[in-house]
């Protein structure tokens, strides 16, 4: 890998993981060093981070953070989802724990299951991340026609119509 590919910190220098003895640094350092490698996008980095932070200090704040880490980066659902529904049971009211489910369920394909989650995360508050991420994810209208199935070619083309002139 060139270093033109390689991420880069805030500061410009190519990202390293998060390489640091556990009693060097605490779990809040650790954890901010990992939201940070999170949001520049480098899962990997984040990963380690959170890893650690989570070995000194068990929270579920981190323990959020890290079961989207180990779904994202090592495609590990199943702990990703056992670590954020543990979060949500500590911590029910905190919208960053819905946020991090719905993604994790949104990648593991599961697309209703995820907006689900989302809104449920946003009526604990109105979160501008998880606003954010529903609106990119976007969300189906209605059919035209109710008590017409989705794929009648009606409900189809008079969406496509209605759509078209900006009245839907």
């Amino acid at each position: 890998m060139t270093s033109r590919n390689r991420p880069t910190s805030i500061s410009g220098s190519p990202a390293t993981p998060c390489r640091i003895s556990v009693t060097s640094e605490t779990a809040e350092g650790l954890f901010e060093r990992g939201r940070n490698f999170l949001e520049e996008g480098n899962t990997l980095s984040a990963l380690a981070c959170f890893e650690k932070s989570y070995s000194i200090r068990k929270i579920s704040g981190i323990q959020s953070y890290l079961g989207l880490c180990q779904a994202l980066e090592r495609g590990r659902f199943g702990e990703g989802f056992a670590l954020c529904l543990e979060a949500i049971s500590e911590d029910k009211e905190n919208p960053v724990h819905y946020l991090h489910l719905g993604r994790i369920y949104l990648k593991a394909g599961e697309r209703n299951a995820a907006i689900e989650t989302l809104r449920k995360g946003l009526s604990f508050g109105n979160d501008p991340e998880i606003v954010r991420f529903l609106d990119s994810i976007g969300t189906r209208r209605n059919p035209v026609f109710p008590f017409l199935s989705r794929k009648n070619i009606l409900n189809k083309y008079a969406g496509l119509m209605l759509r078209k002139l900006r009245i839907r």
